[in-house]
């Protein structure tokens, strides 16, 4: 797993503009090798070779890692702010999660900019009094589509969830949930 790392690592670096392809399943095996260096790390005596040698592959790994995922969070909102696009097969699973919450964002960045550069401040003061209401569900329902056009649930008793103002009062109003104070 080191010399994979490294060598995506340094691929990532060189190339400043484009985001690299990695596995899909890399973090996943990123944490995993962390997780067993640390473990083989303890069980070792400090005062050994191997136990030097794994302590300096480990803090090698820690700042290949770092680096890595800094230089492609970087060049991932670099490319969603200039609304360009990335190959999503470049991506891993966890980035497309994250990317696709960037994405929107930066739209609203353009749109905020935009509005400001013809003199309104209108999409952020809608946005500013859109306040999100915190429930705690008392029985199971299923799946809701709130006025924001979001989806919502499904939620089970327990569960806690941020809905839409108008939503959150007709699921309280029917008994189902019940507010949450934040204060």
């Amino acid at each position: 797993m080191y010399n994979e790392l490294y060598e995506l690592w340094k691929k990532e670096k060189e190339n400043e503009n484009a985001i690299q392809r990695l596995p899909k399943n890399f973090y996943a095996k990123i944490a995993a090798y962390i997780k067993k260096t640390m473990e083989e790390n303890r069980m070792l005596d400090k005062k050994t070779t191997k136990a030097k040698l794994l302590d300096l592959e480990f803090k090698n790994v820690k700042i290949m890692a770092g680096e890595l995922f800094e230089i492609r969070y970087r060049k991932l909102w670099e490319t969603a702010l200039a609304r360009e696009t990335i190959a999503r097969d470049a991506l891993t699973e966890e980035e497309e999660k994250l990317y696709g919450k960037v994405l929107p964002l930066a739209e609203a960045y353009h749109a905020f900019s935009k509005d400001i550069l013809r003199g309104h401040l209108s999409a952020i003061e809608k946005d500013a009094k859109q306040t999100m209401m915190v429930l705690r569900f008392v029985q199971e329902i299923p799946a809701l589509v709130g006025s924001d056009l979001k989806t919502y649930g499904p939620f089970a008793p327990e569960d806690i969830a941020a809905l839409p103002p108008e939503n959150a009062r007709i699921l309280i109003k029917q008994g189902v949930a019940v507010k949450v104070d934040t204060n």
